[in-house]
């Protein structure tokens, strides 16, 4: 569990925790920040404080409730929740869209339940599901039909039962494996936990799928059937780390076919540039891309500071210059006087390209050209990713021409839609694209999407993530 959530430390920064069950009981250690380094000498003390030989664990960047520390602590996960003599313990990747109708709904059940995250929304969700008599498939089942939005689950019931379920589209990721004896099994957002233990992966689960896993292996179930799978295309362009595998191909493999891609798409770019340069790290794989495919050199003068650790775009406005300023260093003498092809996984806010193409101008960059990996990013993401008004989104209302003036760029060239989809060795209907698109596969976020839409173009100044607003003072009511 530890060395599997360390590997995966990326994907959340602001919490981690770890639960085991023993003897009927579960066992927590939760707090802030990245995981800690162990100590050797405190092994024996972490093995009295969590026992069991079952686990789970979670790392979290907030996209549901408050960001103060009190806050992300009480939303800091694995969740637990029990009643009526029926207990469970969840970790949940992804968002929930419907919060203020389940919070509704989990409330009559438990009044005093008082946390505003969906993932403590999702573990007494089930609960109720359980306690109305239902069985553990059907209890399932019910709250996958029941909410709106990416849940990738892994959890433990009170019986000691480990189990994993992902939502009917499979927007997140989440995998299966198990050690070379065969003795432990394991399910995972990314295949990288299971490389660092050495496990074998065994299949990603399918949307709607419910997997539980025995001495024997793992015991399937497709509880919804024919589901639209909409995997997150984001996941490709920058949330993954470029060592994991998704279905059978390396992230690393796709984000370099999405530089050759670029390269194909703005040829005449291409013969006005000089060198290649990344946005570590992320855009060191696309930069590879291009220099195979356009014969510059990649020359490697932006280099980032191994442990300044924290994710520009998560951050808050006023944390987000500085840490960019510190985390990026660019090697002056070696872009002077040159025409620059930079390599970007994606432009959300803007502010980080902004601040870097200052430095490139700074350090003598002749022309800034940005070759985009994820395509103009339109609409606020509603499952998972912290972009999720219209406002805090450069291209919701600004064309790469006028978002190149903004950023001090000479140009920023996106890579098309079906570049995307066609390096990803997905089909249109098999990826969420909704934040690029405007189309979501959840009808609840497209239903708030197309009415917050229409109240940003006509000027209204939205409050915060769409999906916990509720502004019913605008009209726009869900």
């Amino acid at each position: 569990m530890y060395w599997g959530l360390r590997a995966q430390n990326h994907r959340g920064h602001q919490s981690h925790g770890f639960l085991t069950y023993d003897n009927g009981n579960f066992y927590v250690y939760k707090n802030l920040d990245l995981v800690p380094k162990l100590k050797p000498s405190a092994i024996q003390e972490w093995l009295v404080r969590l026992p069991g030989n079952v686990g789970i664990g979670n790392v979290r960047y907030t996209t549901s409730g408050k960001c103060d520390d009190q806050s992300i602590v009480e939303g800091t996960q694995p969740m637990t929740a029990e009643s009526d003599g029926i207990k469970l313990a969840v970790s949940f990747n992804g968002n929930i869209v419907n919060t203020q109708q389940l919070m509704q709904e989990v409330t009559q059940q438990f009044p005093d339940f008082t946390c505003a995250c969906d993932s403590g929304l999702v573990c007494n969700k089930l609960l109720i599901e359980l306690k109305s008599g239902k069985d553990f498939a059907s209890a399932v089942k019910s709250v996958m039909l029941s909410l709106d939005g990416a849940f990738s689950v892994i959890g433990i019931n009170g019986d000691g039962e480990f189990f994993a379920f992902k939502d009917p589209h499979g927007i997140k990721p989440l995998c299966a494996g198990h050690s070379p004896d065969g003795k432990t099994f394991a399910f995972s957002s990314e295949t990288v936990s299971l490389d660092i233990n050495g496990f074998v992966r065994d299949f990603e689960l399918e949307p709607g799928e419910l997997a539980i896993a025995t001495k024997d292996g793992f015991k399937r179930e497709q509880l919804i059937e024919k589901p639209r799978k909409a995997f997150c295309a984001f996941e490709f362009a920058y949330f993954a780390r470029p060592d994991a595998r998704f279905d059978g191909k390396y992230v690393y493999e796709i984000r370099e076919e999405f530089g050759r891609n670029i390269v194909k798409e703005f040829p005449e770019i291409v013969k006005d540039a000089d060198i290649v340069l990344s946005v570590p790290e992320t855009g060191d794989d696309p930069a590879m891309g291009v220099h195979e495919e356009s014969g510059l050199r990649w020359e490697r003068a932006s280099r980032r500071h191994r442990y300044v650790t924290e994710r520009a775009f998560i951050l808050l406005n006023n944390e987000r210059y500085s840490t960019i300023d510190r985390k990026v260093n660019i090697l002056g003498s070696k872009i002077n006087g040159k025409r620059v092809i930079v390599t970007e996984d994606s432009v959300v806010r803007g502010d980080t390209t902004k601040v870097i193409i200052e430095k490139l101008r700074k350090s003598g960059a002749k022309k800034v050209y940005l070759f985009v990996t994820f395509p103009r990013i339109i609409g606020p993401c509603f499952y998972g990713i912290d972009m999720s008004t219209y406002g805090q989104l450069i291209g919701s209302n600004h064309n790469a021409e006028e978002i190149a003036k903004i950023i001090g760029a000479d140009a920023v060239c996106y890579q098309s839609i079906e570049g995307l989809v066609r390096a990803t060795n997905c089909g249109h209907n098999e990826l969420c694209l909704g934040c690029i698109t405007g189309k979501y596969p959840t009808p609840l976020a497209q239903e708030m999407a197309d009415k917050m839409k229409e109240k940003f173009l006509q000027g209204y100044q939205e409050k915060g993530r769409i999906y916990e607003s509720g502004d019913h003072a605008n009209g726009i009511q869900w």
